[in-house]
Order: structure tokens, then C-alpha cells, then sequence
């Protein structure tokens, strides 16, 4: 079964492909591929993530808070018509990332998000995840917004699985048929084929990745996916936005009309 619930750590490096050559080869002397790349060289991954119709999760998330979340629908492959996919809350608090996600069938997560009505709960289901995603669709008016594709291969420390390390490749996105059954194509998202790496620990990354990430002059970037789909758009668009407010659950995060102008703005100035 897929884990549903866990928290971690997660830092992001993007590699050249000879970047990526050498320093696969030298973490292979601690980590191990995990089950499916054993036999495959990747896997790939599809993603819908959700939005309100003003982007208030991903400008919110831009503007580098404490606390951020976004919802996802994310699927291995390209899913058949009642095939069984994954919606999932991802929230950030101080840097510790909570991901918490229930197995749905394709038609019921579409209606669940559409609706905002949890459907009749199953055994494949996570009743407590399924009522988190019940009342985050209540304080957010959703829509799909964007389509996230890529390739990935992930391998896992051979003497702890709290350490995890995926090479995402060939990542491409779209604002149109957003449906996850529709096909994994889009344009690239990053143009020169460079490699997303991730480290994912459950607590202090080892001494060894340590060394070895120095020793190979890799170092951390701020890249999301998501992220960095809405600044191509924001640079290539005339996007404007009306002031709105957005209280985050579990927060005291309570934009005013001044904190989301002063959000536009930092846009402005980015991707000026």
C-alpha cells in the first residue's frame, strides 16, 4: 500500500546531465533503486493541481509564507477511465512538508473536487484524509489550472528508507485538456533538459550526502514546479488580478488588500 500520511524535509537541486551522471553513479555506493526502477528505468508521474480562479494558492505559496498548502491530483502513468489515481494536500509549515492523500477512483476525485461532495467512502479510501480534502474544498473555490508531467526515477538509502533522493527529467506542463486521461504531453518546462533532484528525509540528512553534495558542488534552489509554470505564465500573459482575501486554515494568515498588492508586486518586479 502507498504511504498516505508522512512529514519530511525536502531540498532541491538542478543538475546538468553530467551533473546528474556522476553523482548518480557515486550514490549508488549508499542507496539502492527502489522496487519499480529495479525494472524500469523511470516512472512516470502526472499531476492536476487545483487552484481558485485569482492562482490564490500559488501567488500565496510565491510569496514565500510560513505556512503554504496546494491540492493535487497526481496519477502513475496516464490513467485509464476508472482507474485509481491520488488526491493529495501538500502543506509546508517552517520549511517541514506534510503530504496527506487518499486513493479515489479518476470520475469520483474530479466530482469530489467539482462538488466539493466527499463520495461514499471504500476500502481503498482514507476517511480521514478524504474529510481534511472535504473542508479545504470548502474554504477554497477550486478549479483545474495546470497539468505537471515528468519522468522520475528514486532510490532510497540502503540502511534507512527516512532517506529518499528522486531525479526528475523530461518536465512539461499545460493549461489546456486538463484531464489526467488525456494524454502526458505539454510543452518543457525546463528548457535545457536539466534534471530536478529532491532529497526527501524524514530528519537530518546523512553525513555522507553532506560530503558528497560538496565534493560535487551541488547546491540548493527555491525551483517548484508549479511555481515556476505560473512565473512562464505570468511573463508571457497580462494577468490581472482583483484583490481578494484568503484565510488559511489553521493560521493567522489573513491577507489584506495591502498584503495582496504588495504580492502583484513582487510579481511585477520578477517577472518584469
Amino acid at each position: 500500500m502507498a504511504i498516505e500520511v508522512f512529514n519530511r524535509y525536502e531540498s532541491k537541486y538542478l543538475l546538468t546531465d553530467e551533473q546528474y551522471a556522476h553523482f548518480y553513479n557515486d550514490l549508488l555506493k549508499y542507496m539502492e533503486l527502489d522496487a519499480y526502477n529495479k525494472k524500469h528505468e523511470y516512472y512516470s508521474i502526472s499531476n492536476l493541481y487545483f487552484d481558485t480562479p485569482q492562482d490564490s494558492l500559488i501567488r500565496a505559496s510565491l510569496s514565500k509564507p510560513k505556512y503554504k498548502e496546494k491540492l493535487r491530483l497526481r496519477a502513475y502513468g496516464i490513467p485509464e477511465e476508472n482507474a485509481k489515481v491520488y488526491l493529495e494536500i501538500k502543506k509546508k509549515v517552517f520549511g517541514l512538508v506534510n503530504k496527506r492523500r487518499t486513493a479515489l477512483k479518476l470520475d469520483e476525485a474530479y466530482e469530489f473536487v467539482r462538488s466539493g461532495q466527499a463520495p461514499e467512502l471504500a476500502d481503498y479510501m482514507n476517511k480521514q484524509v478524504v474529510e481534511e480534502i472535504k473542508y479545504f474544498l470548502r474554504v477554497y473555490d477550486l478549479e483545474p489550472k495546470v497539468y505537471l508531467a515528468y519522468e522520475r526515477k528514486a532510490l532510497f538509502d540502503k540502511n534507512s528508507r527516512d532517506l529518499r533522493i528522486t531525479f526528475d527529467t523530461n518536465i512539461r506542463s499545460r493549461r489546456y485538456d486538463l484531464k489526467l486521461e488525456q494524454g502526458d504531453y505539454g510543452e518543457p518546462l525546463v528548457k535545457d533538459g536539466r534534471w530536478l533532484m529532491e532529497v526527501k528525509a524524514e530528519k537530518t540528512v546523512p553525513l555522507w550526502l553532506s560530503q558528497l553534495l560538496c565534493e560535487h558542488g551541488l547546491y540548493r534552489t527555491g525551483f517548484s514546479k508549479y511555481g515556476n509554470e505560473f512565473r512562464h505564465l505570468v511573463r508571457t500573459t497580462n494577468l490581472n488580478y482583483q484583490t481578494e482575501r484568503i484565510l488559511v486554515p489553521g493560521t493567522d494568515f489573513n491577507p489584506s488588500i495591502e498584503q495582496d498588492k504588495t504580492i502583484i508586486e513582487r510579481e511585477s518586479v520578477l517577472y518584469a
